[in-house]
């Protein structure tokens, strides 16, 4: 435990460079193209790296050291920022495409193989523990990263920015070569790992005889259950909806104080960090007394946090939109650390590749969201934005419950049958 405790700190330092980098380069790219045109195209390209970059982690978390592999993510990461500082001068704009593929695919690379890792770091039981620290140190970083990256970039420069991200990704890339971690696991048994958080109904679906075109969809899948597709599904559509609050808090802050938007968005992140460590901190103790969050509780938290994100944007009196918002933080928290738990729960090679397809399904919706409420909010108020793009998650969380309950009670029916033939069998082979 006091070697994970290590890592997260390390992974929080890589995360204060993420955020930091995030702001500084855009502002960057903006300033050396003096192009909306480029900036708008290297955004695109950190879009595409996105959507392929998942996968591709994935692969590669099921085949290489996944410490090894994170290190390099990070060194990689930190040499990239340093030559961007060193060569920008003498280079065309084509080093800022490279930068952003380098970036999106280290940082795919880091995040897929620390998730699938962190049950042989741990053990299966503590993984909602360790998750729940990892998401509350990115959550605090992620906060601090934002809120110094206007400071840092306009008394410093960017070249003052970059070679700090730079310096948070090797001491994360030292962090994890100094650090002896376990990151492979032979004993994992396939069948009891499934069962530990299988949902009531799941396997008895599993176990029919599949349909060719189901066989072929799950080898192209990477032969993930059909449950852990649909929460995959989810987690895409909830991503969808995330992007048009984060795409509308400029609009709605500049809305409700244009003298000063940045206290609205400030308060709103804070608070959101807030409740999101709380929520790490209950649902850790819930798993060390009844296990991890199931399959139910990750859809009821995807509707909770979308209900609250569209009552975050109705205009609430500041007595009320603070809770609401604590609330948003709270169900974002939970959601984030049940689905992660849950997806560890896949034997080693599975959860390599749902990993990086779920981080690929992410990026995809997240990319999508921010192009479709950009479009929206030309023409309609942040509220109506974001309540129809996180009305989506809303439904869709609803309907993975009412497939879940159709699955359970098939399964259950499925068990009454064979329970009932067991008898005559026994009878007629007597006779």
């Amino acid at each position: 435990m006091r070697c994970f405790r290590f890592l997260a700190a390390g992974n929080a330092a890589s995360a204060y460079g993420v955020y930091l980098n995030l702001v500084a380069f855009n502002l960057f790219v903006y300033e050396v193209t003096d192009s909306a045109l480029q900036t708008g195209l290297v955004m695109a390209v950190r879009l595409l790296v996105g959507l392929i970059g998942g996968v591709l982690a994935g692969r590669l978390a099921a085949r290489l050291d996944l410490k090894r592999m994170m290190i390099t993510a990070e060194t990689t990461q930190a040499l990239g920022l340093i030559s961007l500082v060193v060569f920008h001068r003498f280079t065309g704009d084509w080093l800022l495409y490279a930068f952003v593929v380098v970036a999106g695919l280290c940082s795919n690379s880091s995040a897929v193989a620390l998730r699938t890792a962190v049950p042989a770091m741990v053990g299966a039981d503590k993984r909602v523990w360790a998750n729940g620290l990892l998401a509350g140190c990115r959550s605090v970083a992620m906060v601090a990263g934002f809120a110094s990256a206007g400071v840092v970039v306009s008394l410093f420069g960017h070249t003052a920015a970059f070679l700090m991200a730079a310096g948070t990704f090797a001491l994360s890339a030292a962090n994890l070569a100094w650090l002896p971690l376990r990151t492979r696991t032979e004993s994992e048994e396939a069948g009891t790992v499934e069962h530990e958080s299988s949902a009531p109904g799941a396997a008895g679906a599993e176990d029919e005889r599949p349909t060719r075109a189901r066989r072929m969809a799950a080898l192209a899948l990477g032969g993930l259950p059909p449950l852990v597709l649909m929460l995959v599904a989810v987690r895409a559509v909830d991503g969808f909806g995330s992007s048009a609050h984060n795409v509308g808090m400029p609009i709605q802050s500049r809305a409700l104080d244009p003298d000063d938007p940045a206290v609205f968005m400030s308060q709103f992140w804070t608070t959101w960090a807030i409740g999101n460590l709380i929520a790490q901190r209950l649902t850790t103790r819930y798993a060390e007394r009844r296990g991890a969050p199931s399959d139910t509780a990750f859809a009821v938290g995807v509707m909770v946090m979308s209900a609250a994100f569209i009552l975050a944007f109705a205009g609430l009196p500041a007595v009320l939109a603070l809770p609401v918002i604590v609330l948003a933080g709270m169900a974002d928290g939970f959601t984030e650390n049940a689905f992660v738990s849950r997806l560890q729960t896949l034997p080693e090679k599975r959860r390599a590749a749902a990993f990086g397809l779920a981080a690929t399904t992410e990026n995809t919706a997240f990319g999508l969201g921010m192009v479709i409420s950009a479009s929206l909010l030309e023409r309609f108020s942040p509220f109506g934005v974001v309540g129809a793009m996180h009305g989506a998650a809303l439904v869709l969380g609803l309907g993975f419950l009412l497939v879940r309950r159709r699955l359970a009670a098939a399964s259950r029916e499925a068990v009454r049958g064979a329970a009932d033939a067991a008898p005559e069998s026994k009878r007629e082979v007597n006779q």
